[in-house]
């Protein structure tokens, strides 16, 4: 089964390099072991492996039938929450666009003027202070525009600000106490998190956000990855898996791959240096804003 497993999926991954397999649970089933050595040999971390091989075990139970050929995508299958969810955080739009990731108000400010639909402070300081005076000001700062502006971890100021999202990264949202995540939930902020695998979208979904974050899909320089560029193929396939939130793709997207990621079925592209690193910051969001629905288009 294993090697039937790498057969069928192997020209996807082979890109990665094969991952030691993590020792299967005692008592478990020959699919699992089997999916948990094919998909370490297809480059996937060991938790994510793990994750892979539970879906494949829980798909072939519910199909009667063991499918080499189909890879896992079933929300139930990996134990993702039924849809409607019991405590969702507040929606926001399925197609977010273009997500300008910015360091600072001025920035948030300009690219919301330009027309950027969706805009993220990313302040980074240890003065409290200087935090939520950033804060307040990205707030002010797309007011009169229809940018929807999300800050990066600094929750508590951003629901004093009356920010519209918040965007947590996996440990930001680890910990947080069950009463700060339920603060957020009550404050009306809609939650984006970041995810870089499966182990983690799993993890994501338990929080019930408003949307999902996923790569990093190709190199980046801005910050050191705990994990490999996640590529297209596996960008495509957890695009299918995560299909009922709004997906926003991340992590060294530049305006030649736009088309081949949003040919994998995500709705928004996060950008960082293709627009504060422009030489015309403007110019770049329309012309980035113009490949995004000329793609569009393309697909229907």
């Amino acid at each position: 089964m294993a090697q039937a497993i790498v057969r069928h999926h192997g020209a996807a991954y082979d890109a990665f390099p094969p991952q030691p397999a993590p020792l299967a649970a005692e008592g478990s089933d020959p699919v699992h072991r089997a999916a948990l050595q094919a998909c370490s040999q297809l480059g996937f971390i060991a938790h994510d492996a793990e994750t892979l091989a539970r879906a494949w075990a829980a798909q072939t139970r519910r199909l009667g039938v063991f499918d080499a050929a189909r890879w896992p995508g079933e929300p139930a299958d990996f134990g993702l929450q039924p849809r409607p969810h019991a405590a969702p955080f507040a929606e926001c739009p399925q197609d977010l666009g273009l997500y300008a990731v910015l360091p600072d108000a001025e920035w948030v400010g300009r690219m919301a003027r330009a027309g950027v639909p969706t805009v993220q402070l990313r302040y980074k300081s240890e003065d409290a202070a200087a935090i939520r005076r950033e804060v307040q000001a990205a707030v002010q700062a797309v007011r009169g525009t229809p940018a929807l502006l999300f800050i990066n971890d600094h929750w508590q100021e951003a629901v004093a600000a009356g920010a519209y999202g918040v965007h947590l990264g996996q440990e930001d949202l680890d910990a947080l106490q069950p009463a700060q995540l339920q603060a957020i939930r009550d404050a009306g902020l809609r939650l984006g998190v970041s995810t870089h695998g499966y182990a983690e979208m799993v993890r994501a979904d338990a929080a019930s956000p408003s949307y999902v974050a996923m790569g990093a899909v190709f190199p980046t320089t801005l910050k050191k990855m705990a994990t490999v560029p996640q590529g297209v193929a596996r960008l495509a396939a957890y695009a299918r898996l995560m299909r009922g939130y709004p997906q926003v793709a991340i992590g060294g997207i530049g305006l030649p791959q736009f088309p081949e990621v949003l040919a994998t079925g995500v709705s928004s592209i996060a950008v960082v240096r293709a627009l504060v690193a422009a030489a015309d910051p403007e110019a770049a969001a329309a012309q980035l804003m113009g490949a995004m629905s000329q793609a569009r288009t393309d697909r229907s």
